[in-house]
């Protein structure tokens, strides 16, 4: 009898830690389309088991928003382009 509540308590707490993993991905939704001049910094996480493809978050600057961070999706020709443009930029020590 003390087999049954043990197993439904041992579900329970994976169940909690598979949902706790899955928040960790921050780039659920892709951000919108954005100005290379506008662009403060750009992070590039790799990808982790619970996430499909790797996470490219870009952090801009405009004078009526302020800063915000956006998630571009990486398989976008324009997301492409950016990180060429980044590399290129950061090398000239801007």
């Amino acid at each position: 009898m003390k087999l049954l509540p043990a197993a439904l308590l041992l579900l329970f707490l994976a169940m909690c830690i598979a949902s706790a993993e899955g928040v960790k991905c921050k780039c659920s939704r892709k951000g919108p389309k954005i100005r290379f001049s506008n662009v403060r910094k750009l992070e590039i996480k790799p990808r982790y088991p619970f996430c499909v493809e790797e996470m490219i978050i870009v952090t801009l600057w405009t004078r009526v928003r302020g800063e915000q961070q956006h998630c571009l999706n990486p398989k976008r020709q324009n997301t492409i382009r950016l990180l060429k443009w980044y590399r290129v930029w950061k090398e000239k020590g801007r």
